[in-house]
């Protein structure tokens, strides 16, 4: 039976763990090493020595790795994706957070934090070219507000700094992403990048 572990140091724990998976085991390294298997769910602390190369080793074996950080930043997000983690998620971060991180990794998705997820999907929208290169045919379904704000998205601006960047509230961003979104038939600002990406129709 596939189980929920979580890998810590020494006697580290939170109660909001154990509030979010009441049958998950707890323990360091040592306690817990030779029990990680194919199809586990282990949630790493940042805490550990050397988790990269855990992560690393258990994302082969076939476990589906989640590292927690008390203090999450981009190169560390990174690390851990490079390593083979299926998640980065704030240590502190509430119950049902939690849980919807753990359904979205046991599903093959991908759980990240939206800073580091708009810094991913920037490097992924420069290397195809970025704005110069953007789609003009998409583009020109969009007012001149919302090009503006969807180049911003895809270049890995978050929210908040496309907002202060345009003198406008967030409220009035999520509005603006919403109409994009709808407008260019994508779910998210990774759908977003790829459309804005694609290559222009060439009449044969």
């Amino acid at each position: 039976m596939e189980k929920t572990l979580f890998v810590v140091r020494g006697e580290e724990t939170l109660p909001r763990w154990q509030a979010a998976f009441p049958d998950g085991e707890r323990g360091p390294l040592e306690a817990l090493r030779s029990r990680i298997g194919a199809g586990d769910l282990v949630w790493v602390s940042e805490r550990v020595d050397g988790w990269p190369a855990l992560v690393r080793q258990w994302s082969q074996r076939g476990a589906v790795v989640i590292l927690l950080s008390y203090q999450p930043n981009q190169a560390q997000g990174l690390d851990a994706l490079e390593a083979g983690a299926r998640g980065y998620v704030h240590a502190l971060a509430n119950v049902e957070v939690l849980r919807q991180a753990a359904t979205v990794v046991t599903h093959q998705g991908l759980w990240v934090g939206p800073e580091l997820l708009s810094r991913v999907v920037g490097s992924s929208f420069r290397a195809m070219g970025g704005a110069s290169r953007a789609s003009q045919e998409w583009l020109e379904r969009l007012t001149e507000r919302e090009r503006v704000v969807a180049l911003a998205v895809a270049d890995g601006q978050s929210n908040k700094e496309v907002a202060r960047r345009l003198e406008i509230s967030d409220r009035t961003v999520k509005s603006h992403l919403s109409a994009i979104f709808r407008k260019l038939e994508v779910r998210d600002r990774m759908q977003l990048v790829l459309r804005l990406s694609q290559s222009e129709t060439v009449d044969s």
